[in-house]
């Protein structure tokens, strides 16, 4: 299965090629460069415009005085709620410190405390202080900035901007060897072209535009999960999208990226109120309003649900120093009429964060060969049912890291792609809106088979408007409509509620569901699942 477009018309070749610009694509890319393999890096837009910029949290990392990574284990093993893979885990706490170390001497700058240290500061879920911060709340930026600064000095990484990767190349033997891809730009490279590569790295980022309200970026469109589908790699835990709780509500009628209000904001002492001006968090967590993302989401939804108010209050008054300590935020809350100092910020749960993903090892390498998957575009395991804040950052330093030494212990000879025969197809780009609507109302923050079912059948409906004219907004709108299919078939499988997947049908979490939802597409657009147990490789 591929997506419809128009013959390659030109050719390029690098020992890898990396899709994406985010933490996870660009620390693979310097990797790579390190180890001596040449590398095209592809993005979609520009190399600073993914989601890592767009992070207001930190990075979680054992790095201060007490700290270990085993307590930082616990934390993560607690929020996945009894999915993750240990062995992930593991790799993430005990790598991530030397991770953070490395970010740091790429030039990364993070705030520091009076006494020069680094300053640590503690987020929902955590029980110690391990969140490093830059520029109070533009952590995203600052690590953006550092890599990509150190990709531009490094002669041997070729950029390709504004190129949306389509599908992956195939030699005889079934192995990736590239992909193909469409270049908004001029000059030989504009159009549609394929890069011939040892290997693959697919590093896409989010899939947040599936919904119609997200933090994600408008590029966010999961195109790289969709890619690996169509390869025939396996995805897995798809179901668990992390609903971030507190993001700026501004109208009913706002769609697509919207204003995020850290929960380091919360970390800093905000209350959530309901509309009666009560705390609501007290009681129903030991942590309050510092509970994992998933429980703070939940409770806020019953509130709205309640009160028929489409959003709750977040109190931020009391905190000293608002403006100094989170600028962006601060800056986004008076563009929208609202003063944090002195004034009760609107808030609800918006779309933020797919734990699940392209299924991987612990070297990032997907069920296809050569074909490797890293950040939130991967199912690594570690995040379980329900990411860990601040974790996110760090598995892409991590397991970019991985990925690239053991390309570099692996990497295979160069293979020619064999013509792809098998069925194209094109959905019109005017889907995009009623899916996304469609995905907030049925698959949402709270689902039942009822609703999943009302989904799939509009989804199934959107899936007949097909098109013959190939372009960027119809790639898009096809990818979301995969992605869709994928999490809606999996959030039907799991008969029981556990971490970010909330079924009202079946509120309780069941022991018979500590496993992983594994699906696949095959040639033709058929879709298969299983059941994966817990740690199984």
């Amino acid at each position: 299965m591929k997506l419809l477009a128009s013959q390659p018309g030109w050719t390029s070749r690098a020992d890898v090629v990396v899709i994406g610009s985010g933490v996870a694509g660009l620390t693979a890319a310097l990797n790579l460069r390190a180890s001596g393999l040449s590398v095209l890096l592809v993005t979609k837009a520009r190399i600073d415009e993914g989601s890592t910029k767009w992070a207001q949290g930190g990075i979680a990392a054992a790095l201060g005085p007490g700290d270990t990574p085993e307590q930082h284990k616990k934390d993560t093993l607690v929020a996945g709620a009894g999915l993750c893979k240990e062995q992930a885990v593991d790799v993430l706490v005990s790598e991530g410190p030397e991770a953070v170390r490395k970010l740091i001497s790429r030039g990364a700058l993070f705030d520091k405390s009076e006494s020069g240290e680094i300053a640590l500061t503690r987020e929902g879920g955590h029980l110690r202080n391990r969140i490093l911060h830059a520029g109070g709340d533009a952590t995203g930026a600052e690590v953006s900035r550092a890599l990509v600064a150190a990709v531009h000095e490094d002669s041997g990484i070729e950029v390709i901007e504004h190129a949306l990767a389509l599908d992956a190349l195939h030699a005889a033997n079934g192995e990736v060897c590239g992909v193909t891809l469409h270049v908004i730009g001029v000059g030989s490279r504009d159009g549609v072209g394929r890069v011939i590569a040892r290997a693959v790295v697919i590093a896409t980022g989010g899939l947040g535009q599936v919904y119609s309200q997200t933090t994600n970026p408008s590029v966010s469109t999961g195109d790289g999960v969709a890619l690996a589908l169509r390869a025939g790699a396996k995805v897995a835990d798809v179901e668990f999208i992390q609903f971030h709780p507190t993001v700026l509500w501004r109208d009913s009628s706002a769609a697509g990226q919207q204003p995020l209000i850290s929960e380091a904001v919360r970390g800093e002492g905000a209350l959530l109120l309901n509309h009666r001006g009560e705390r609501f968090m007290v009681g129903k967590h030991p942590q309050a309003e510092l509970a994992p993302r998933d429980i703070v989401a939940k409770e806020i939804f019953i509130q709205m649900k309640e009160s028929g108010v489409p959003h709750v209050w977040l109190d931020a008054t009391g905190i000293k120093d608002f403006q100094e300590r989170f600028p962006t935020i601060y800056s986004s809350c008076k563009s929208n009429g609202i003063d944090p100092t002195s004034q009760l910020i609107p808030v609800a749960p918006a779309s933020h964060y797919a734990s699940g993903g392209v299924l991987v090892d612990l070297n990032g390498l997907t069920s296809v060969p050569r074909l490797y998957a890293c950040g939130e575009t991967a199912c690594t395991g570690a995040h379980g049912a329900n990411r860990l804040a601040s974790n996110s950052l760090l598995e892409g330093l991590v397991f970019g890291s991985r990925i690239a030494d053991h390309i570099t212990n692996h990497i295979g000879p160069w293979l020619e792609p064999v013509e792809d025969l098998s069925e194209s197809f094109l959905l019109n780009p005017a889907i995009e809106l009623p899916l996304q609507l469609a995905m907030s109302q049925g698959a949402g923050v709270m689902r039942s088979e009822i609703s999943l079912n009302e989904t799939l059948s509009v989804l199934n409906q959107l899936g007949t408007r097909a098109t013959n004219e190939p372009r960027i907004e119809a790639w898009e709108a096809s990818n979301l409509y995969l992605l869709a299919q994928a999490i809606v078939r999996s959030a039907l499988a799991r008969k029981e509620s556990r971490g970010s997947h909330w079924r009202s049908d079946f509120p309780e979490t069941s022991p018979d569901w500590q496993c992983h939802v594994v699906q696949e597409l095959d040639s033709e657009g058929n879709w298969s699942s299983h059941l994966e147990e817990v740690n199984d490789a």
